[in-house]
């Protein structure tokens, strides 16, 4: 019988194939054989592109593939052209483990790459791991991608504790603030952002008023509103996707319960506006966490960070619009593309690695600038803030203008924050 490869054994197995026992199989580990010669270099990518989540998928593909048609119109990589393999997974895990199976096992990619969501991605990295395959620019700030150390997972953006902690420090120490509620997806993505929360409120000595959830694809608020309305909070972190999170804002401004409402980065500004279009938000405080820069100024025009990539978007999607989600998935192609250069001609998966580790203070563009290191795989910390005004979420400079405070008030924030 002819014996199978380590890590397809191991895929077997985390798939239920019904074969797989506990006894110790002695098989020979064959060569990688990976989808990487002189003229092309492969990568995989499982992400939402249809569902409640799809938006998220979309503008990340869009922002990412903008910057990659790029390099290969410009002669790629060292003389490589950069292919990008794409399977929808709807922003379901069996989907996407299944997706990366097929990416290691058929089409032997040379990395994955642009993943979307924490339950989707966090289903896969058992499998990351003992494929010894890399994973890089995931559009999800999870802890489990984090802590502990996973050497074949590259992080670009900042972490949810980070966005959560954060956001309460500006809540307790700039506002005031007591009485804080949690409304969150029920399920890794949503405990993540629940656990952030509760991390950062114990620094205070605080724990969640209330704690309401909901069911992943559904639009089910009620009991989650209900007990956090009952619970007179003054601010209610929010973590889920845009439908479920607008759904709650609307149905609490009709029954007269207008906290602060504050939204992790995965919720999507641009979903979350055109989901909030028709619904008066005057007078009323929604806020979202970043983390990449403001693609646009307030009055509209491009930022000078993303020149570059409003340009690309423009050659390469004409008609579309820059946004936060594209706006990270164009920075990850731009850290992929970097490691690429940097590794060289003789291009194998542990170079690659050992290339990212180097980028110590490297700069994207004005004011974008992360770092990595051989233990330490997240690339940006920094945490902007913005707020809904009509039709776009614009920067906040300062929270104290949310309650009209004396700006004089000590507004210092405690920087070291846990990844």
């Amino acid at each position: 019988m002819q014996t199978l490869p380590i890590f397809l054994m191991i895929i077997l197995c985390l798939s239920g194939f019904s074969g797989c026992r506990n006894e110790t199989i002695q098989v020979p580990v064959p060569p990688v054989v990976l989808n990487v010669d002189e003229q092309e270099v492969v990568f995989g990518s499982s992400l939402a592109l249809q569902g409640h989540a799809g938006y998220l998928g979309q503008e990340t593909l869009k922002g990412a593939m903008c910057y990659l048609e790029h390099v290969n119109e410009n002669g790629g990589v060292h003389g490589r052209t950069i292919r990008l393999i794409t399977r929808d997974d709807s922003y379901d895990p069996p989907k996407c483990l299944a997706n990366t199976q097929r990416f290691i096992i058929e089409d032997q990619v040379f990395g994955l790459f642009c993943y979307v969501g924490t339950p989707t991605t966090v289903k896969i990295l058992t499998l990351v791991e003992e494929a010894k395959i890399p994973l890089l620019g995931m559009f999800t700030g999870a802890n489990a991608l984090r802590d502990p150390f996973l050497p074949y997972v590259i992080n670009v953006r900042a972490s949810y504790y980070q966005e959560t902690g954060i956001a309460v420090d500006h809540m307790v120490k700039d506002l005031g603030l007591s009485k804080i509620a949690v409304f969150y997806q029920y399920d890794a993505f949503g405990f993540d952002g629940l656990t952030g929360t509760e991390l950062a409120l114990k620094r205070y000595r605080l724990e969640p008023v209330a704690r309401g959830s909901y069911v992943r694809g559904t639009h089910d608020i009620k009991e989650g509103l209900e007990k956090i309305i009952e619970s007179g909070a003054e601010a209610v972190v929010m973590i889920g996707t845009s439908d479920p999170c607008a759904n709650f804002i609307r149905k609490a401004m009709q029954n007269n319960f207008s906290p602060i409402f504050y939204m992790v980065s995965f919720v999507g500004a641009k979903e979350l506006s055109r989901n909030m279009m028709n619904t008066d938000t005057a007078g009323v405080n929604i806020l979202m966490s970043q983390v990449v820069p403001p693609p646009k100024t307030p009055d509209g025009g491009i930022a000078p960070s993303a020149v570059e990539f409003a340009h690309l978007l423009a050659k390469y999607y004409p008609g579309e619009e820059p946004n936060f989600v594209g706006f990270e998935g164009y920075i990850n192609a731009k850290v992929l593309v970097e490691g690429l250069e940097r590794t060289g001609k003789e291009l194998t998966r542990e170079s690659f690695l050992d290339a990212i580790n180097s980028m110590n203070d490297f700069s994207l563009g004005p004011d974008v600038r992360l770092s990595f290191g051989p233990k330490d795989h997240q690339g940006m910390d920094t945490i902007y803030f913005t707020k809904l005004h009509r039709d776009r979420f614009n920067l906040l400079a300062d929270w104290t203008e949310l309650a009209g405070k004396n700006p004089g008030r000590d507004k210092s924030i405690n920087k070291d924050r846990q990844k």
